[in-house]
Formats: C-alpha cells, sequence, structure tokens
C-alpha cells in the first residue's frame, strides 16, 4: 500500500485558508467596474494572492527560524493589506456588507493562525533541527 506524498505547504491549514480567501476576492472582484480593473482589482489580488507566496516561501525556509518568521510576518502584512483593499471596495459599493463581513472573517482566522506561528515557529521547524534543540 503506497503511503501518501506530502504536499508542503499545501498541507497547511493557513496556506488552504489563506489561497481560499483569495479565490473568494479573485471572484468578487471579477464583478468590479472596467474603470478599477488596473487600480484596486490588480492591488487586491496582488496582496491576497502574496498571503499565499509567502506562506509557501515561509515553509521552505523553515529551517532558518528568523527567515521563516520574517516570511510569516510578511504574509500577515500582505493579509492586513488586503483588508484595506476590502474596505475601500465596500467603501466604493462594490461589494456588499455580507460579503465583506465573511471576506474579513476569513482574513482574521488567517491573520490569527500567521501569528501563532510567529510566536511559535519551533513548531514548524523540520524534525533534525527540533532534535538538534533538544541536544
Amino acid at each position: 500500500m503506497a503511503m501518501a506524498k506530502s504536499k508542503g505547504y499545501r498541507d497547511l491549514i493557513v496556506y488552504q485558508k489563506a489561497f481560499a480567501l483569495a479565490m473568494k476576492i479573485f471572484e468578487l472582484t471579477k464583478k468590479f467596474p472596467k474603470e478599477e480593473r488596473y487600480s484596486l482589482v490588480d492591488q487586491i489580488k496582488r496582496s491576497s494572492r502574496s498571503v499565499c507566496s509567502c506562506i509557501a516561501e515561509a515553509y521552505r525556509k523553515r529551517k532558518y527560524q528568523a527567515y521563516f518568521v520574517n516570511k510569516c510576518s510578511d504574509a500577515d502584512g500582505e493579509n492586513s493589506e488586503t483588508m484595506v483593499w476590502l474596505e475601500f471596495s465596500l467603501a466604493c459599493n462594490y461589494i456588499t456588507e455580507k460579503d465583506f463581513n465573511q471576506l474579513e472573517q476569513d482574513s482574521e482566522e488567517v491573520g490569527r493562525m500567521l501569528n501563532s506561528m510567529i510566536e511559535n515557529p519551533e513548531k514548524f521547524l523540520p524534525k533534525e533541527r527540533k532534535q538538534a534543540k533538544q541536544l
């Protein structure tokens, strides 16, 4: 019987939730006015996708605790930037308050998970690094 192959960063729940949030935003922005295509739409899609890319980078460099924390912090910053663009989207009536509230809730959950990763990086260190720290 073959063992399931680990997908690395894609196995992280925070990555899955951030990816789902970015896809929700992508779908919503399809309805934004054409004049926003190169400003608000590009910015919100870029920042929401950057959360995922920073998580992936952090995971691949988790051998280096300071780098891991730095990239998780970058992901958190991108997540916060995404919320600013969502606030503009709501203020411009491009999204409903209901959609905004759901996206805000999703973003806050991602933020809490990223904060936990920043505060507890040792949980994500490779096994050989954990063992070395115990010696």
